[in-house]
Parts: C-alpha cells; structure tokens; sequence
C-alpha cells in the first residue's frame, strides 16, 4: 500500500500517479475525507477519556453523597460517549484501510504512459526467426499428432481451458522446470522454496491480489484458503510480519508451482491450446533488497530471465511495459518468446519492482544498522519462466517438416538422452 504520509503531504502528486495509470484520482480526496474524521474521532475519545480519568480521580476525593452521585452520573455519561465514539471509530479505521488497500501502486517517473498494452515498447529484439522450408503448424496440431497433449481427456476431466500432457510432452515440461530451478540456484544465485500451493486471505492482500483483483481467483468454498495465482504469493510472504537484519540481505528465492488464475476471457479468444488457460506451471523469482538498490536489482533479475530465453535459442524480446499494464508494480519488463506456429509473440515473463507497496501491506522491514528504526524492504519478482508458453515456443520453433520436434541441446540431460520427439 501506499505511504499515508505521502498522500496527506503531497495528494497532488498520488492524484497524479493514480491518474497516469488510467485509475480516478478522485479515490484520494475519498480517503483523505476518511482519514480526517477518523482522527477527528480519535481526539475526541482521547479528550473524553481523559476526562473521564479526571472526574474518576474527583469521585475517590469527594465526601457528599450528592455530589459523588452526580458525578458518578457524569462519568457514566462519559462512557457511554466513548463507547459510540470507540465504534464509531473502528468502523472509519476499516473504512480508511479498505481503501488505503483498494489504491494502486504509484508508476515510476521513467515508465511510458499508455492507456492499453499496445502502448507497450519493444527495448529490443534477440535473435532472428527462424525460415522454414515449409509451413510451421501451430502446437496443438504437432502436440495431437504426436500424442504429447491431449485437449479431449483435458476437457473431459476438468472443462474447458483445461489439457492433458502425455509422455514425453510431460517430461519436457518437468525437464523445463526442474532445469530452470537449477540454472537459477546454481548460476544466479537463488535458493529454492516449495511452499503452499494454497494461502489465506491475508497473505493474498500482501501481495495486493486482494481485494482489487479477488475476481481472478479461485477460492476454496467453506475455507478461507485461495489456490495460489503465482508462487510470488507466498513467497513474499515467508517474512511477513519480521524484522531482518541488514545482514541478512538481498535475499533471493526461486519456487515452482503450478498457478491458478480464473481470468476472464473473450469468446473465442485463444479457445485453441494451451497458450491461455485456467492452471499453469510456473517458475518464480522473488527478491527481498534494501531500497537504494532496488532499481539495479530489477536489471539483474531481467537478466536473470533472459539467461533461460538465450540458452533455449528461440527468438525473444524485451518489453517496457506503460502505465496501463502495470498490475501492483512501480516498474515492469515483459519477456515474450517467438511462436511461429500462431506467429504471435507470447508472454513468458514479468520482471517487476514494487518498491514498498508489498512490504507495507505485509510489514515485512529491516534494520539499516544494529539498533535503528526498522524501515520497509524493496520487494522486486519475475517469472524464470512460465510455462506452458515456453513449451509453445519450443514445440513451435523445434519442429520438423515430418512434424517431429527436437529437444534443445540444454534440455536433453534432463529428458534422458531423448533428442527427438517423434
């Protein structure tokens, strides 16, 4: 969340930033109206308790039964004052927090403005396309012939936007995975966590999935326990509510899990594949730092990402997301890999830094030095990838004209020696 004495200091320049990413300003005149007369009721308790202490003090003094009678009466009185004062109060507290929560993260000065993701930049462009000597078929036409994914049984168990992977379409998708976690705690410097694949609500405001992006997720009825969007949630998580050392930082941690996202999507949009679905599997990065080096830490976890997209040698780019496509992030970098298949760029990563926005809703701070203050980390994540996009690509750029698909070379230690997919 955002610093409140940010917002009563400057709210022209909240407005502004609110106003930047598409959002209506007008939520920060709102909940500084909130703020007022929530204070306005904490003086007034605070005047009347003190009061009533006084008159309590009068009481133990006074030797007229008149008088200790109406006195008495007086701090009755009193009481009752400050028991509808007192509820009056928690009520604008959870007001004031709720939409404290409910306001977006503030862009960076640097980021674009843009008003939909096709406003988005191109930073730059690796590698170049492939040029085939036939006309590459989209996955699931290869994955269907060869026997590796199966949309029927898929929808058959689970409906639509739901698929199966068979063979040896399973084991790329764990060669994937289980090499991704290694290039990134044996080269980049991560240690792994396997956490919970389901949280509670708090931990879900943490991250700011909650509230303003409830609607994308999928709740388990009669619990209050959410199946995880990403393993970014539980993660950032881990130190909620800590104080760390100065010492113990940065911290980077890098999990598996599959994600589940209930995202509404268009008829007939991407209704073929497996390129836009319900659950997915998914590597991620997450990074705890001190504030001054979090920009240069966002670099490093960008590079990070794309030391995956260079080793498996399909063509990839480099996205400067804009205001509108920003999610909870101060700043955010897209990678896309190539898919010639459905010649369509194809998300595989968000590299993001929320600046404190996560580590104020999930008190998650340090200590500068031994004995200061605590102040709050920098929390920065990125995806190291997902998939199964990073399965379209290679299923769609290793194909061969007789529809079989070679493995890259950085994965076939980890498929058994397997080098071809017939």
């Amino acid at each position: 969340m955002l610093d409140i004495k940010l917002i009563r200091e400057y709210p022209e320049v909240v407005r502004a930033g609110i106003r930047r990413r598409g959002d209506d300003p007008a939520q920060v005149d709102a909940l500084l109206a909130v703020d007022e007369r929530r204070r306005a009721l904490i003086t007034e308790v605070e005047a009347l308790k003190a009061e009533r202490n006084m008159v309590s003090k009068e009481i133990s003094k006074l030797k007229n039964p008149a008088e200790r009678e109406g006195k008495i009466a007086a701090s009755r009185e009193l009481g009752e004052r400050i028991a509808e004062l007192d509820k009056q109060t928690a009520e604008a507290d959870a007001e004031f927090n709720q939409m404290l929560l409910w306001l977006p993260n503030l862009p960076h000065a640097d980021v674009p403005d843009g008003t939909t993701e096709h406003d988005n930049i191109v930073v730059r462009t690796e590698g170049q396309p492939r040029e085939f000597a036939f006309t590459p078929k989209p996955h699931w036409e290869l994955g269907e012939a060869l026997d590796i994914i199966d949309f029927e049984r898929g929808v058959k168990l689970s409906g639509s936007r739901f698929f199966v992977l068979k063979g040896a379409g399973a084991r790329l998708q764990r060669a994937l995975i289980t090499w991704m976690l290694d290039v990134h705690t044996q080269q980049h410097g991560y240690r792994e966590i396997a956490p919970p694949y389901v949280v509670k609500a708090e931990v879900l405001v943490g991250t700011g999935n909650l509230p303003r992006f409830g609607e994308n997720l999928f709740k388990i009825e009669g619990a209050d326990l959410t199946l995880i969007p990403t393993a970014e949630v539980p993660v950032t998580n881990l130190y909620r509510d800590e104080i760390l050392e100065v010492s113990q930082l940065p911290i980077y941690h890098v999990a598996y899990t599959p994600c589940w996202r209930n995202e509404q999507m268009s008829a007939g949009r991407d209704v073929r594949g497996i390129k836009r679905v319900y659950q997915f599997d998914k590597v991620e990065m997450v990074k705890f730092v001190t504030p001054e080096t979090s920009y240069a830490e966002l670099t490093t976890l960008i590079d990070n990402a794309e030391d995956i997209c260079k080793a498996l040698h399909v063509p990839y780019r480099l996205l400067r997301l804009c205001t509108a496509d920003l999610g909870t992030a101060t700043m955010k970098f897209d990678l896309e890999l190539w898919a010639p298949g459905v010649q369509e760029w194809l998300e595989v990563s968000s590299c993001s830094n929320f600046e404190a926005y996560q580590s104020r809703r999930a008190n998650l701070r340090y200590r500068p030095e031994p004995g200061a203050k605590p102040e709050f980390l920098h929390t920065l994540n990125g995806s190291g990838l997902a998939l199964p996009r990073v399965m379209i690509a290679i299923i769609e750029n290793y194909q061969q004209a007789d529809g079989s698909i070679v493995i890259p070379e950085v994965l076939r230690p980890y498929m058994g020696g397997i080098e071809v997919i017939r």
